[in-house]
């Protein structure tokens, strides 16, 4: 199935992060997002302006409630920068993967 397609699901603590080797195999499922140094799913979005960039934002915002899934996102003027993961497990799980094909869906 469609990472777009799937539904995120509830995360309890205790449950170990993703491993490794399949973050790498679901990085190939989403565009362009990346791990950062912190071990978070991140994507970097470019707009031609603030209103542009807000919209976008207010997107992002309405898809992670529906999905009960909610990123981190720092934006400014022409630029949205999102972090995603599971703050449950401190780690990632297939729920970030999920939110990010969803996001690339905007």
């Amino acid at each position: 199935m469609n990472l777009a397609q799937k539904k995120c699901v509830a995360c309890e603590g205790g449950m170990p992060p993703m491993p490794n080797f399949l973050v790498k195999k679901y990085l190939k499922k989403v565009k362009k997002w990346k791990v950062n140094s912190k071990g978070r799913l991140y994507k970097e979005f470019k707009f031609k302006n603030f209103k542009e960039a807000l919209k976008f934002v207010n997107k992002v915002g309405n898809i992670a409630e529906k999905n009960g899934h909610h990123p981190d996102i720092y934006f400014t003027w022409g630029k949205c920068n999102i972090e995603l993961y599971t703050h449950a497990i401190n780690g990632l799980s297939e729920n970030d993967f999920i939110l990010a094909a969803k996001i690339d869906k905007i």
